[in-house]
């Protein structure tokens, strides 16, 4: 187990490494840089841009150095901990992201819950009472939400939240509370604008998650194990819970590696409709301006939730299902 979890850790760092030089790589493809974005909105507003205010911003914003040069400071802050400066802010990234964080980590986080508490219940009724009447209805509910569009849900469920309870159209609070300190009448204006975003968010995911666990449990259901516990004279709820849907569970388990960024980023195109204050938008706005710092760290952080997730994926795996196992070894 120890010398299967270290040569994970050292898999991980070498994939980060990797990841690090393929995102620096894909950020500077697009022609020029944020510079060059810069100077041309200085020049649009009437400002002279010298020849010797270029250089000067070049060498501030440390554009002058080589491509290996650039790569090496930024890949040096990150393992120190120094997630940069962003052009486009004027601030550390770090403080950034630091205020867009709690809020889309409870968007996110309450997304993820609304998902589990209802597509599980309905996954499992729709397996253990296949082609009734009853699974024939919830599928065709699941097909819907996977048929809609979530920008076009998004702009109705905003247009019949606003006439049916009054609330403001797009963030996740009321204008007047943004710049306000937190009050209860601050929480509750929150609460009253995130029903829409995680309904929005969670509908495309409860309905391929019902699909998902639906064919899982009835492939387990129809295994020879659960017809044996049946003939021994088992309960069904013990039947259910001890064996088919603890192994239904695996695919779900094996998500964790792309839950946990997805709580972090959210859903971009969502967040945008919707003026979510989340940091989908801000990570579309600094790859549109070329912002190095800002967008290579906040790839890279999701990079690193990414590989940790598939670790703590594969490791719960293992605990859970007895029949995977790391080479010849089984995890105890």
């Amino acid at each position: 187990m120890i010398r299967y979890l270290a040569g994970r850790v050292v898999t991980m760092a070498w994939t980060l490494l990797a990841i690090s030089v393929l995102v620096f790589i894909i950020i500077q493809l697009p022609p020029g840089d944020y510079l060059t974005s810069y100077i041309a909105e200085l020049r649009a507003q009437g400002e002279a841009v010298t020849v010797d205010k270029i250089a000067f911003l070049r060498e501030q914003y440390g554009l002058d150095k080589p491509l290996w040069e650039q790569y090496l400071v930024w890949v040096t802050g990150l393992v120190q901990g120094d997630l940069g400066y962003s052009f486009e802010y004027n601030q550390p990234v770090a403080d950034i992201v630091g205020e867009r964080m709690p809020l889309t980590l409870l968007l996110n986080v309450a997304t993820v819950i609304f998902v589990y508490l209802v597509a599980f219940p309905i996954g499992i009724y729709s397996a253990t009472h296949q082609y009734s009447w009853g699974d024939h209805g919830l599928s065709f509910l699941g097909f819907l939400g996977l048929a809609t569009p979530n920008f076009l849900l998004a702009l109705i469920l905003l247009y019949l939240a606003n006439v049916w309870f009054g609330t403001s159209i797009g963030g996740l609070m009321d204008p007047r509370y943004i710049d306000a300190p937190w009050t209860l009448d601050k929480v509750g204006s929150v609460l009253s604008h995130l029903w829409v975003p995680v309904l929005v968010i969670g509908t495309a995911g409860t309905a391929g998650m019902i699909r998902r666990l639906r064919a899982n449990l009835l492939d387990e259901l129809n295994k020879q194990y659960v017809v044996t516990a049946r003939a021994k004279g088992l309960p069904e709820h013990r039947v259910l819970l001890k064996y088919p849907l603890r192994m239904a569970l695996n695919p779900f388990i094996a998500d964790l590696g792309s839950l946990l960024p997805q709580i972090v980023s959210g859903s971009v195109i969502i967040s945008a409709v919707m003026s979510l204050p989340t940091t989908g938008p801000m990570l579309l706005s600094s790859l549109r301006s070329q912002d190095m710092y800002l967008a290579g760290s906040f790839l890279m952080f999701l990079a690193l939730l990414t590989v940790v997730g598939m670790f703590v994926s594969d490791v719960l795996l293992a605990i859970l299902d007895p029949r995977i196992r790391l080479g010849k070894t089984t995890i105890r």
